[in-house]
């Protein structure tokens, strides 16, 4: 059932974002719940829980991440050997000559999502028991570029693309979270911890408590200086994990 309802929930979400349209400096944007909906859809039926601890939420993919993948933050070496997903890719209707979609071919590694799925992978034993009690989503789908390939990110566009851009999105974040009901939405980064509280709040949802975590992208000085350390330190001051090896009793459910 969580399955079903997140899987018409990017849909609707993927339907509902291809109207919009963004100026320069953006000259691309890449849709991956298109393009890689089989590889989105085998993560969403695969992996879904309903009751979980907490929803880790990214801002967008990144441009050897989930633009390759259709995971979010899916570096190609956690996709392929800890979450065990290998499905077909399509391209892009618009494709930057220097940002081609090649799957899980893709030589570059995607430095934040190794960081995050390595300290997943180092914590729990299985991708099956980190998900009995987590998930991951993006709270928006999309990738943008400029002319010459630079990966611009959705805080930087202008106040008049960006609220159209967050009303559909926090619309959907709603739905993951009433889908999936967890006790915690964890923004991965400040921007995604801010838009949570906003949706949630302008939602009326109170009782999901939100936190946020050190961002583990190597732009930013302090992540790359144990980021694995760093988060998890966080995640215990908040109380989302436990001290020491966690304790995980897969579900069903």
């Amino acid at each position: 059932m969580a399955a079903t309802d997140l899987i018409a929930a990017a849909d609707d979400l993927s339907r509902d974002l291809a109207p919009l349209r963004f100026a320069p400096p953006v000259s691309h944007v890449y849709n991956p719940l298109t393009y890689a909906r089989a590889m989105h859809v085998a993560y969403i039926q695969r992996y879904a829980r309903v009751d979980v601890q907490a929803v880790f939420l990214g801002m967008n993919p990144g441009p050897f991440g989930m633009t390759q993948t259709g995971i979010p933050f899916g570096e190609v070496g956690a996709v392929r050997h800890w979450l065990m997903l290998n499905e077909p890719l399509e391209k892009p209707e618009s494709e930057h000559p220097q940002r081609p979609i090649t799957g899980l071919a893709c030589p570059r590694s995607e430095v934040s999502g190794k960081r995050l799925w390595g300290l997943f992978a180092q914590r729990f034993a299985t991708a099956d028991a980190f998900f009995s009690a987590h998930f991951v989503a993006n709270y928006c789908p999309l990738a943008f570029m400029d002319e010459g390939g630079a990966n611009l990110t959705p805080d930087k566009l202008p106040a008049a693309e960006t609220e159209p851009l967050e009303a559909i999105c926090d619309r959907h974040l709603v739905r993951v979270v009433a889908t999936l009901k967890p006790r915690w939405v964890i923004g991965i980064g400040r921007f995604a911890s801010d838009r949570a509280r906003a949706a949630l709040s302008a939602a009326k949802i109170a009782d999901v408590q939100i936190g946020e975590i050190l961002h583990p992208s190597p732009a930013s000085p302090a992540a790359n200086k144990d980021w694995a350390g760093q988060a998890t330190k966080q995640l215990v001051a908040l109380g989302v994990w436990a001290p020491g090896p966690p304790r995980v009793t897969l579900t069903n459910s």
